[in-house]
């Protein structure tokens, strides 16, 4: 047939459908160009919008932190300005002793720092057992006298007294202070009073309690000055003893470098509380021992 046809048989007829189907199966090369180039500045967007998001996240990120820190730093400074205000509102003892004017000991202090103290370790009756009445004080110090004008004041049959002291392991005249200094400084004081009297200082510092002990056993002694720490250990070993005591004298107005009295060292006091104790506050009651403030 294709003889018979001849050999033009293919220019007869509509060429459109030719050429169509071949421009639908074989694309030209300018489409072929075009398609791939599309597609990567589709992907070129995707990454620099995924790239503008991340610095967008990181932006917040960085914010968020930066807000974070400002919060963070606006607290501590508000809490060290809380604690710089706490640190300046609270006082220590020394403070407030230094601000408050000097005023003289008195019986009452004595007794409601004996009650504070046992009143949760004792029932009442034995609470009572602790009550001192007023005869059992001597007068106490105006801040005007020295401590040998004092004893002068309170014990002025003191030469006469002191000749009838013959007991060994007591003493007629104790007095109590906070420091081991303050002993020596109060047994300077006595020169103008003592007399003819033996002076004994009970303090723990580079003495021994066997020392003591044996010192006491010894001779008569009239006077003793010393802490109540050694004092409470001396009444504990029998190494000191209450019968021949007639004047028990608490350096009560006396303050130290830091204000501080006798009864505001949390040490002393325990000390002085438990050498009351120990004798001291029965023999008051009976009658035969007077407490002086000084």
């Amino acid at each position: 047939m294709a003889d018979d046809l001849g050999d033009e048989w293919w220019t007869q007829g509509d060429n459109s459908g030719v050429y169509d189907v071949e421009e639908e199966t074989q694309p030209s090369t300018e489409e072929q160009h075009i398609k791939p180039t599309s597609k990567k500045r589709k992907g070129e967007k995707q990454i620099q919008d995924n790239s503008k998001k991340k610095k967008r996240r990181r932006k917040t990120v960085q914010k968020e932190c930066f807000v974070t820190q400002e919060r963070s730093e606006e607290k501590s400074d508000k809490e060290s300005n809380k604690t710089k205000k706490r640190r300046k509102k609270k006082k220590t003892i020394t403070d407030v002793l230094a601000s408050s004017e000097p005023v003289p000991g008195s019986p009452d202090e004595l007794m409601s720092l004996l009650k504070s103290h046992y009143s949760q370790t004792r029932s009442v009756i034995e609470q009572e057992e602790l009550t001192l009445q007023d005869s059992c004080f001597l007068g106490s110090n105006d801040l005007t006298h020295s401590l040998s004008s004092y004893l002068k004041e309170v014990c002025p049959k003191w030469a006469k007294i002191q000749k009838q002291h013959s007991q060994t392991q007591s003493v007629v005249l104790l007095i109590v202070c906070g420091s081991a200094l303050r002993t020596i400084d109060l047994i300077k004081q006595l020169v103008a009073f003592k007399g003819q009297a033996k002076v004994l200082k009970l303090f723990a510092k580079h003495i021994k309690v066997d020392k003591q002990i044996k010192l006491l056993s010894k001779g008569v002694t009239h006077i003793a000055v010393g802490t109540p720490g050694r004092i409470s250990a001396l009444l504990e070993k029998d190494g000191l003893t209450v019968r021949g005591l007639q004047y028990l004298v608490l350096d009560w107005n006396y303050r130290d470098q830091k204000h501080r009295k006798m009864a505001d060292i949390p040490e002393v006091k325990e000390d002085l509380l438990k050498m009351m104790d120990l004798g001291v506050i029965q023999s008051c009651r009976e009658g035969t021992v007077k407490i002086g403030l000084f």
